[in-house]
């Protein structure tokens, strides 16, 4: 058990020091973990939650067609011309954003929303800064609102055994979908005060023109699909579980056939694969084997035991402590492997506690989730939304993102906290 933990204790620090080798990192430890005989061999293949790798990666080269064929630029024109002055167009938009990311990831949804912005500001000869990080804090929120929102809600997913439905309507409750859309209406009202100034008129732009509407048609259906799946358990147990990633994946496989016979050569297929973000689902694979390995080494276990002891078993303070300390640390560290180590750490403390796990679920994820938001750094949506910016010769400082990303995260993530405790508590 101890060099299991120093072991993943490298491994975190590491991560955090390379952010850049995250992937590299995890194979490595996970390789050593392996080698060690921490995890048994024979174990290694069932430590790694296949549908959840076959899930994002069917999404991610869905969501890439999605881009391509610039229909949520299409969407955001339209939104734009029937808005009054700047105030409303930026309080849109970054609604738009939210609703774009609760199905799509937070990043594509900053690559696709924010250049809409830039062309605001440049026609209205204003500083296009706040509208960005508006757009980047609204898209990162929305990710724990469902299934497919963000690589954190498909790793609950995936151990809570939930399925797209559940996070509408969960054992008879409201699920956190409705928590998030809270969250996301309160910060709302705070993102219309922080803009309260910005009076000025917007020209209508010229509209994006959307050539290929089948990659949609995909985005739909996965959605879609995933709402049927859910009716059919026989159906995932048929299948070893991998059922959502089965459907994202063959969706994704339909879109790339369709691209390659209309252009009538193979370079779609190389163009879809390369829109994969590949660094992330090595990452996970890294990180699945290392969090099998400690559990077999009891560590999980044990950390949960101290977590139990510590709170004197108090719900109330346990799921205080994962909410409040997810949002800390989310501030500063990626919420992947985070979230990925968390999961099982608060599935034992379920356990001791002999209770269902659900609401420290969703604490955990509501957390980590719109934690990210309090710092420039803390979710990949605000560091691209940061690099966008800069690219067109707009430096942010500090103090411009934290004047909207602090009043904005504390307002979702209150709300989101007392709702969970009176809905699941």
């Amino acid at each position: 058990m101890v060099l299991a933990l120093i072991l993943f204790a490298c491994t975190y620090v590491l991560l955090l020091a390379l952010p850049k080798y995250r992937a590299y990192v995890a194979l490595t430890s996970a390789a050593v973990f392996i080698i060690l005989g921490i995890i048994p061999l024979n174990k290694v293949l069932g430590a790694i939650d296949w549908n959840v790798i076959m899930m994002i990666f069917g999404t991610m080269g869905v969501v890439g067609l999605f881009i391509e064929s610039k229909m949520p630029s299409r969407l955001a024109d339209f939104i734009i011309a029937k808005m009054p002055n700047v105030k409303w167009t930026i309080f849109i938009l970054a609604l738009f954003a939210g609703l774009i990311s609760a199905f799509i990831d937070n990043v594509a949804t900053v690559l696709m929303i924010a250049p809409v912005a830039l062309n605001i500001a440049k026609k209205l000869e204003i500083s296009p800064v706040g509208m960005v990080i508006a757009i980047a804090v609204s898209s990162n929120l929305q990710g724990a609102a469902t299934l497919v929102g963000d690589t954190t809600s498909i790793l609950l997913g995936g151990e809570a055994n939930m399925n797209f439905l559940d996070f509408f309507f969960f054992k008879g409750k409201v699920g956190i979908f409705w928590v998030v859309q809270a969250g996301a209406l309160v910060s709302a009202l705070i993102l219309l005060w922080i803009f309260r100034k910005e009076t000025a008129k917007v020209e209508e732009v010229q509209k994006t023109e959307v050539k290929d509407y089948f990659p949609t048609v995909l985005l739909l259906g996965v959605i879609v699909l995933l709402i049927i799946a859910s009716f059919f358990p026989k159906l995932s147990a048929a299948t070893g579980g991998l059922i959502n990633g089965i459907i994202c994946v063959s969706l994704f496989i339909v879109g790339i056939t369709r691209k390659i016979i209309v252009k009538r050569e193979i370079k779609p297929f190389v163009e879809a694969l390369k829109e994969i973000d590949y660094t992330t689902l090595l990452l996970l694979i890294g990180l699945f084997v290392v969090i099998g390995g400690i559990t077999e080494a009891g560590v999980i276990d044990k950390i949960s035991q101290l977590f139990v002891k510590a709170s004197g078993n108090n719900l109330f303070l346990i799921y205080t402590l994962i909410l409040w300390a997810s949002v800390l640390f989310s501030a500063f560290i990626d919420n992947i492997p985070y979230v990925a180590t968390m999961l099982p750490v608060v599935s034992a403390i379920a356990l001791q506690l002999g209770i269902e796990p659900y609401i420290l679920y969703f604490g955990l994820l509501v957390g980590a989730t719109l934690g990210g938001n309090l710092t420039p750094i803390g979710a990949s949506a605000n560091i691209a939304g940061i690099g966008i910016l800069r690219k067109e010769g707009y430096e942010v400082k500090n103090s411009d993102f934290f004047k909207i990303g602090i009043p904005f995260t504390l307002a979702a993530v209150i709300t989101g906290y007392l709702l969970l405790w009176f809905i699941w508590s």
